[in-house]
């Protein structure tokens, strides 16, 4: 066989990254991912597995992916390619058909139209928060797994609000400019201090509540609205409506995402509730915020400030590109005062970075070399412990099929003539995953189990390790 020995997770941690968590820019410390170092409680050495059925794996990361995810992969022998930019959908289809795993950022758009075409491609890494760009519905069909970094940036956002609070509320960016210009605007009306104001969070998980400790620091009040009842940080207080948080805060920032529910769940309705004198943070997703009925609440001085690093369209690269061809009401929303606007830069800090690199790297090679699937948002979560050095004639099966009946037992049968040591199954919708690690198993049987298990009719992907 040609295939390439793929090194387990356990060799991409034997890396050193810098993960740089102090207030100072030019200082960090070095600290190894957590987990093991290449072997079990028992110390025993891991099995170093290799995958059956498929060439040298091969890697395709977009939009400039940080240097410790690119570290991770390459560490374990994978041909990792790497490009700043995202790519057009023709490209993107002629690219993702040859490759097993992709990672993206926010604006790598992978559509059924895109995942058709990916005959080989194993897994998704989201290097962010969101997966709304990712069809996963369509790829778990497919049985492509999506893993994506929820809440490694969350701080990093936090502390971006709390920046722009304070820029609203003394309107810095609006004597910026001006003295940019050369012009002296020295005044103190309509300028106030956060402290004591009430701040009202619309969501209240993680970069929420982390919004809520640094801002009570500051001596604000919060008050918090979300659709579950959850434990309050500090003094905080959960109001029961969305309505009586926009009553009652003089600044209101959003944190929630992108579902039906949300789109525009905040208009000329909200807006009317709102304070008068109030400012608006969005820096979740841009289909929250009606920015017509914004434009018009700023216009007639309802709102006194916003702050919005999210938009319904955002352009696809770096350039001149955010206009009115892009979204219509563009000129309008930049004529307006006091109003920030940011090209979605909420989670773009290195320290964000490094660890979204960190946490999807290692998901993506756990993955690809153990079959796990813990963190994926779109496919079961399964884990089994990992095979070691004592264990040479195991191999893992890993069958991803419909959630249909019957199947376990048409599985075990092909099974039958190994042991199984252990195993697991379970489903997500219509989507279902079994692994299995059987013993006594050579490398001529690995083929004709594999032949036998894609000819079930339950099949998606199978894939064996070994």
């Amino acid at each position: 066989m040609s295939a390439t020995q793929a090194r387990d997770i356990e060799g991409a941690r034997r890396v050193s990254y810098s993960l740089s968590f102090s207030n100072s820019p030019t200082m960090s410390f070095h600290s190894p991912p957590a987990g093991s170092l290449g072997a079990n409680l028992s110390g025993r050495a891991l099995k170093q597995l290799t995958p059956f059925n498929s060439q040298n794996i091969k890697i395709l990361l977009l939009e400039n992916v940080n240097q410790t995810g690119r570290d991770i992969l390459t560490a374990q022998g994978y041909q990792v390619e790497a490009l700043k930019t995202s790519l057009p959908e023709a490209e993107l289809i002629e690219k993702i058909r040859d490759i097993h795993v992709i990672g993206i950022r926010s604006k790598t758009k992978l559509s059924q139209n895109v995942l058709r075409e990916a005959k080989n491609l194993l897994v998704i890494g989201c290097f962010c928060i969101g997966t709304n760009q990712v069809d996963l519905d369509y790829a778990a069909k497919q049985g492509i797994a999506v893993f994506n970094s929820p809440f490694a940036n969350s701080r990093s956002v936090a502390e971006l609000v709390i920046a722009e609070i304070i820029a609203l509320a003394r309107q810095l960016c609006d004597r910026s400019m001006e003295i940019h210009r050369g012009f002296w605007n020295k005044v103190s009306q309509n300028c106030w201090e956060i402290r004591g104001k009430t701040l009202g969070i619309v969501g209240y998980g993680h970069i929420g509540s982390q919004l809520s400790v640094l801002a009570e620091a500051m001596g604000m009040k919060v008050i918090y609205y979300d659709i579950v009842s959850l434990m309050a940080m500090g003094i905080a207080r959960q109001v029961p409506t969305l309505d009586a948080l926009l009553e009652e805060a003089d600044f209101v920032t959003l944190h929630v995402p992108d579902l039906p529910e949300t789109r525009n769940m905040i208009s000329h309705a909200q807006f009317s509730k709102m304070k008068t004198g109030s400012y608006l943070i969005n820096a979740s997703r841009g289909t929250v915020v009606d920015i017509p009925a914004l434009i018009e609440a700023m216009s007639s001085g309802k709102i006194a400030g916003a702050a919005l690093d999210v938009y319904p369209n955002e352009p696809a690269a770096n350039g001149e590109y955010f206009n009115n061809n892009l979204n219509q009401w563009g000129e309008q929303l930049r004529a307006l005062n006091n109003l920030i606007l940011t090209p979605h830069i909420g989670g773009s800090t290195e320290e964000a970075q490094r660890a979204i690199g960190v946490e999807v790297g290692e998901a993506l090679v756990r993955y690809i070399n153990e079959g796990t699937t813990l963190g994926s948002v779109n496919l079961p979560e399964a884990s089994l412990r990992s095979l070691t050095s004592d264990e040479p004639d195991h191999a893992r099966v890993i069958y991803i099929h419909h959630n249909v009946p019957g199947v376990l037992r048409k599985v075990n049968a092909i099974l039958g003539n190994h042991n199984v040591d252990k195993q697991i199954s379970d489903s997500k919708g219509e989507t279902a995953y079994l692994m299995a690690d059987i013993s006594d198993v050579k490398v001529e049987d690995l083929k004709e189990i594999s032949e036998q298990l894609d000819a079930l009719s339950s099949r998606i992907l199978t894939r064996i390790l070994y």
